[in-house]
């Protein structure tokens, strides 16, 4: 994938970083060295950056920082992950915990049995270990995310991906994959065509008895990555005949272990206000 990037040239590449949220198993051994190696890179450094979901993003912000900081003028940010290994346990989720987070862990198994009250942020630390499907039904407590909500939005994804499909928008996006049985992989596999409101009703909850994350309106698990290049001269002679491609303007997460997935609450909707984006006020709108 990294060696079909446009207009790579090897010898300009001062750093590749991938971004892994579980660096292990085909995605350990420090996965950004191997990927410049298969690469034809071999003679730029790699460095793999753990920051759960949003590692990939990370890379980019890593880019964009040693662009500013002048450390050179072409930098490989991409994204990896292996999520059909999780079924079988991720490569942090073994039995060892540290028991200050004891009393937190108590109150999401309460939690995941059944929830009596509205969630409400509770007082000492977070549960570090909660499930990801945990904090999108605290996150759907807090904010009053209806069941009905969620498959409605659930509906339109699917049905916008699976047109975007069909009309071939991701096809110049995709590189594809050859697997040991010689299938070749040409589109994601994550949409699924006739997906409806009637059938997502139908799934039950998976995290929470009387919950509302169900297989259908939760994250697939899907394998992939994706790959880019931040380049400083291309950029400047792309000024010169048409407008830079994407600008890198917020650069923060304030999430808690225990409602991750909320996120800020507020985009920017127009080039104007990208231009006078202020990242001081434009903040989360509660305890994240």
């Amino acid at each position: 994938m990294l060696a079909k990037l446009p207009e790579l040239d090897p010898q300009s590449v001062e750093d590749l970083m991938v971004g892994c949220g579980q660096p292990a198993g085909e995605s350990g051994f420090n996965v950004a060295r191997v990927a410049a190696l298969l690469a034809g890179l071999p003679n730029v450094p790699g460095v793999t950056v753990n920051r759960y979901c949003s590692s990939s993003l990370q890379t980019i912000r890593m880019a964009a920082h040693a662009i500013r900081a002048g450390e050179g003028d072409v930098f490989v940010a991409a994204g990896v992950e292996t999520v059909s290994r999780f079924a079988s346990g991720a490569s942090d989720s073994g039995k060892a915990t540290n028991e200050l987070f004891s009393d937190a862990m108590e109150r999401t198994a309460k939690r995941s049995e059944r929830a009596d009250e509205p969630w409400s942020a509770q007082p000492g630390l977070p549960d570090i270990y909660i499930a990801m499907g945990q904090t999108a039904e605290n996150v759907a407590e807090y904010e009053k995310v209806s069941r009905l909500e969620m498959d409605e939005f659930a509906v339109r994804s699917q049905e916008l991906a699976v047109a975007h499909q069909e009309n071939g928008f991701f096809e110049r996006e995709i590189i594809p994959v050859t697997l040991p049985d010689g299938t070749v992989v040409t589109k994601d596999d994550g949409p699924r065509a006739g997906t409806t409101l009637e059938r997502l009703a139908t799934l039950q909850p998976v995290f929470r008895e009387g919950g509302s994350i169900t297989a259908g309106n939760a994250c697939p698990l899907n394998d992939g990555a994706a790959g880019g290049r931040g380049d400083e001269r291309h950029a400047r002679q792309r000024a010169r005949d048409q407008a830079p491609r994407a600008h890198c303007l917020e650069r923060r997460q304030r999430s808690q272990p225990r409602d991750n997935g909320s996120g800020p609450d507020r985009g920017l909707s127009s080039s104007t206000q990208a231009r006078q984006h202020d990242h001081r006020r434009h903040r989360p709108r509660r305890d994240q």
